[in-house]
């Protein structure tokens, strides 16, 4: 077991954050290298209701798919929104070298065996995207739907561009890693001071932050990154998904835009869906368009 401290952020840092009420939920997984780590979800809906996994991405956690979550419960669907490691009400080890592609989707399985979940219809974002297609790919009897928005599955075969190459030299210099800020640029409508001050909730301090400064230097970039075999058999196992698969990107995310083309061209599931351009979005379309999103989620699985 390595000596990297599993940090806790204290509850008190959780209360009355603005559109957020939800109960807290958690799963201890068993890591070999870091002893047991608490996951923390948020669980709405009746317990007995279909499925819908929401995962979030960089920088972000599940108080991202609050504007989502109300509406779908309310339609009858039991949501799940968990916290990456290192991210939300879950533990978060203080050193960016417990983070690795291969660790966040081994977390995930091991979180989704926990709870016994099948039939899952999933909706990812960002890194929810990064670590929800390797789960469909790898699991693929276990999902019903996927739906997806402003996000890759990049291999390392392909340049990622300028404005990654800054986001990540940002990210393992900057003194200060503004999470609140930096989600208040990715959106297109803004936010209130109390909603960037709850993206800031999770974080007192740069050591709790050394999940969110990994996430970027883990996106493989090269052919030989270590998680470029996993990437590649991921697209293989895609390339034969059938089941109903959706894009939603946005039209303001000048990083992500136009990214859904390669999914609606090898995902077979993803033909003869009535994908869409979520409007007026920046790059956490959930900020910007999440009672729309939920609505849109609702009529597609109720219609495939």
């Amino acid at each position: 077991m390595d000596k990297t401290a599993n940090l806790r952020t204290p509850d008190e840092r959780f209360d009355n954050l603005p559109g957020y009420d939800f109960q807290p939920h958690y799963v201890e997984l068993d890591d070999p290298q870091r002893g047991p780590l608490r996951m923390h979800h948020v669980d709405e809906g009746p317990r007995d209701g279909q499925v819908i996994l929401l995962l979030h991405g960089e920088p972000t956690w599940s108080y991202l798919y609050r504007k989502m979550i109300p509406p779908l419960a309310r339609a009858g669907f039991r949501v799940l929104a968990p916290d990456f490691i290192g991210f939300g009400r879950s533990d978060k080890p203080d050193n960016r070298d417990a983070y690795s592609y291969e660790g966040h989707v081994g977390w995930m399985k091991q979180w989704m065996d926990c709870l016994s979940l099948q039939q899952i219809n999933y909706f990812g974002q960002d890194w929810g995207g990064l670590i929800g297609l390797r789960l469909v790919a790898e699991n693929p009897d276990r999902f019903a739907r996927v739906m997806i928005g402003n996000t890759a599955l990049p291999t390392g075969d392909q340049d990622l561009g300028e404005a990654f190459t800054q986001w990540r030299e940002y990210s393992q210099t900057t003194p200060t890693f503004n999470i609140g800020g930096i989600v208040h640029r990715g959106t297109a409508r803004g936010m209130s001071e109390g909603e960037v001050a709850a993206y800031d909730a999770p974080f007192p301090d740069e050591s709790h932050k050394a999940g969110a400064r990994a996430f970027p230097m883990l996106v493989p970039a090269s052919p030989d990154d270590p998680a470029a075999h996993a990437q590649r058999a991921a697209w293989v196992a895609l390339q034969a998904f059938e089941k109903p698969f959706l894009t939603c990107f946005s039209d303001k995310d000048m990083i992500m835009k136009g990214g859904e083309s390669v999914f609606k061209k090898r995902v077979p599931g993803a033909r003869g869906q009535n994908h869409f351009i979520t409007e007026n979005a920046g790059h956490f379309l959930q900020e910007d368009a999440g009672a729309f999103l939920a609505e849109r989620l609702i009529d597609f699985i109720r219609s495939t």
